[in-house]
């Protein structure tokens, strides 16, 4: 698919030049099922995530198809309870993450040249900081809160994706009809809302999918590292964490989580980049 920047009449419209081949099966179907397991898996854990049921590190039997953890709790239900909590805050951190980045690099690309200068320079400065550092400071003042860590995703990736959507739309506001719209006597509020938002969807999709990678990646550190909701609340990446120590009794516990994450990082990457060669042949 190409997207055409049309003139006045305002829809962009697109061309068919080939076929777009699909995401790979098996992609798909893994992201699907660790998304599924994530949201819903709460709903099928047989016991209490938080509950001490057992002997810590107790092997996979037919009570505990896991086994238990450090603390003698159900492994399997708190594998099926642990993914939740990362997707829905790495979801919430990439979409604040994107309304931020597609307002400041529109009104960027919008306002004159100067001032878009020195929007950019002052995003640079919060860029240069590392994305980590971001987290554990604001994750570290608000111990606990799923609203501290949703935000330091959101200010770790957010310059970005200002950038890239900075530079989509100085593309089509240097395009000719919007021009020619300007002078007939459009307003910019008009040329924004039906030539400039339109066609610096493909981009900002793409965006997002890839921010959305470096968000899983971001929030399983932070629960690895302790962050996020405290207390028994389970999450894949603090089970790792947890658990680490007693790999030699017991491997299920930290590995299970891990290999969730992995595959769910893998696959969501995956699909990211297939999106983004889409978008790069519609725009070529």
């Amino acid at each position: 698919m190409t997207t055409v920047l049309t003139p006045p009449g305002r829809r962009a419209r697109t061309a068919r030049t080939g076929t777009c081949r699909r995401p790979p099966l098996l992609t798909g179907a893994g992201t699907l099922f660790v998304l599924l397991l994530a949201l819903l898996g709460p709903l099928a854990a047989p016991h209490s995530p938080t509950a001490q049921l057992a002997a810590p590190f107790q092997h996979p039997d037919g009570q505990f198809l896991l086994g238990t953890d450090v603390l003698g709790r159900d492994v399997l239900s708190r594998v099926l309870s642990g993914g939740r909590t990362i997707v829905l805050t790495a979801l919430a951190g990439t979409a604040a993450a994107g309304a931020v980045g597609t307002a400041a690099g529109v009104l960027a690309a919008m306002v004159s040249r100067r001032l878009g200068d020195l929007l950019l320079r002052c995003v640079d400065a919060l860029a240069v900081l590392p994305a980590l550092l971001v987290v554990l400071v604001l994750a570290a003042g608000f111990p606990g809160s799923d609203a501290a860590l949703v935000a330091a995703i959101a200010l770790a990736t957010a310059p970005f994706s200002t950038r890239v959507l900075r530079a989509a739309a100085d593309t089509v506001l240097s395009s000719g009809y919007v021009e020619a719209a300007l002078s007939r006597g459009d307003t910019r509020r008009a040329v924004l809302r039906h030539d400039v938002l339109p066609n610096i969807a493909g981009p900002a999709l793409m965006d997002t999918a890839l921010r959305l990678v470096a968000s899983l990646h971001l929030t399983a550190t932070a629960g690895f590292l302790g962050l996020g909701p405290g207390g028994a609340t389970p999450d894949w990446g603090r089970m790792v964490s947890e658990n680490v120590p007693g790999a030699t009794l017991a491997a299920t516990p930290f590995l299970a989580p891990a290999l969730l994450l992995v595959l769910l990082s893998v696959c969501v990457g995956l699909l990211a980049g297939r999106l983004a060669d889409t978008v790069g042949r519609g725009a070529a």
